[in-house]
């Protein structure tokens, strides 16, 4: 008579549901627990929403208006030098204090930690995709060929501009509106997981586990 699995599967599927990605740190230290984790979880709401705003923008004088990059430049600069030329006038005439150029444009340090997180992030996905690459885990490396190919497929339809705002639109909002119902995602999450993996072991059951094997080789022992 062959073995049930109904109750293992049970018990496993019962168990208690785990934070999604089964991360153990909370989103902002996460995120690296700086300057670009308050960005990305809308601590200062009026950088974050600038961002998200300029973003926008250029995306859509871009993909909308058909901008090309040495025009858009060309015409911002043009804009700013009137700008400050109709400034200096006004100046001398009205008596009002003449336009000076900023000490500080753009946040040096800023700069430093935006890329220091995204040289850090991108070590360790390179470090996962190599251990799963190996093989340890037949689940795990069968999942990601198939998002490597999904992106494959989204990046084929999109233009480079769009997948990068898709992109940047993403991570200000998905980690902020996660922040907000961690709760109920990890709960809906927790019950996807467990039953992708049912699935998957009554997959193994059927199919996987009858698939003939060679005898493993023993070790010659010294």
């Amino acid at each position: 008579m062959p073995p049930t699995y109904a109750s293992s599967d049970s018990k496993i599927d019962s168990g208690p549901l785990t934070k999604l990605f089964g991360r153990q740190r909370p989103m902002h230290k996460l995120l690296g627990g700086g300057k670009v984790a308050d960005l990305l979880l809308w601590k200062n709401i009026n950088v974050s929403a600038s961002l998200l705003a300029g973003t926008t923008v250029v995306w859509f004088l871009f993909e909308v208006v058909e901008y090309t990059f040495v025009t858009l430049v060309s015409h911002i600069l043009i804009t700013a030098m009137l700008a400050i030329f109709i400034w200096r006038t006004a100046a001398e005439i009205f008596n009002w204090d003449p336009p000076k150029i900023p000490k500080l444009i753009l946040d040096g340090s800023a700069f430093n930690e935006i890329a220091f997180t995204i040289h850090k992030r991108l070590n360790q996905l390179l470090a996962k995709l190599f251990d799963i690459a190996c093989g340890r885990d037949l689940a795990t490396f069968l999942l990601a060929i198939f998002l490597l190919y999904i992106m494959s497929v989204i990046g084929s339809c999109f233009s480079f501009l769009n997948l990068f705002y898709l992109g940047l639109l993403s991570v200000e909002t998905l980690p902020f509106l996660y922040n907000m119902y961690e709760n109920e995602v990890d709960h809906l999450a927790g019950i996807m997981i467990n039953e992708t993996r049912r699935l998957y072991r009554k997959f193994d059951r059927q199919f996987l586990n009858k698939i003939p094997r060679g005898p493993l080789k023993e070790r010659k022992s010294k």
